[in-house]
């Protein structure tokens, strides 16, 4: 088995998929380990959720997972991602919206805000939901520095965010009081 620790770390710089190296405080950085936060998070509501909506947040999870690559990946050599490897997708987008046009379709949401917490999984999920938002954020600021960013990953969490906070509300039912 390999070693888990490299060293290379220790001068305070990570590596980028495909060379170069950023401080541990690049935005870059940020945005990818706030999107691999997210997924820890969507573990949680995962640990909690019927067998349906576990199978449903594993597979959101894995494509959190494409979005750390996409935003680790260093974009000066994009060009060496091996012939149909694909990062974030406008494909992938698009059925996170199929998704949430279907479950809305079978439930009206609250038109107030909601106060969390009805349920582990449901809890979990709107705090998932907070950390996707933090990881949006983080890329903006990228694209704000300058930063060349796949601009479909933006979109894509965006449409996260709203998908999970659309499984919390039915994984919650009626249990959560409005805000007042």
């Amino acid at each position: 088995m390999p070693r888990i620790y490299t060293k290379t770390g220790d001068d305070g710089t990570t590596g980028l998929l495909y060379g170069g190296r950023v401080p541990k405080d690049d935005a870059a950085t940020e945005a990818y380990g706030t999107a691999d936060e997210a997924v820890a998070v969507l573990g949680q509501a995962r640990a909690s959720a019927d067998p349906a909506l576990a199978e449903e947040i594993l597979a959101l999870q894995r494509e959190l997972f494409v979005v750390g690559a996409d935003l680790a990946t260093n974009p000066a050599e994009r060009s060496k991602l091996q012939p149909g490897v694909s990062l974030v997708t406008v494909e992938m987008t698009e059925r996170l919206e199929a998704r949430i046009d279907e479950l809305v379709a079978e439930r009206a949401l609250p038109q107030a805000f909601i106060v969390p917490g009805a349920n582990a999984a449901s809890a979990a999920l709107d705090l998932a939901r907070s950390v996707i938002r933090r990881a949006e954020r983080n890329v903006v600021a990228m694209e704000r520095e300058g930063r060349e960013v796949n601009p479909e990953v933006r979109r894509y969490l965006n449409r996260l965010s709203d998908l999970v906070f659309v499984l919390a509300r039915r994984q919650a039912g009626e249990d959560e009081p409005l805000s007042r």
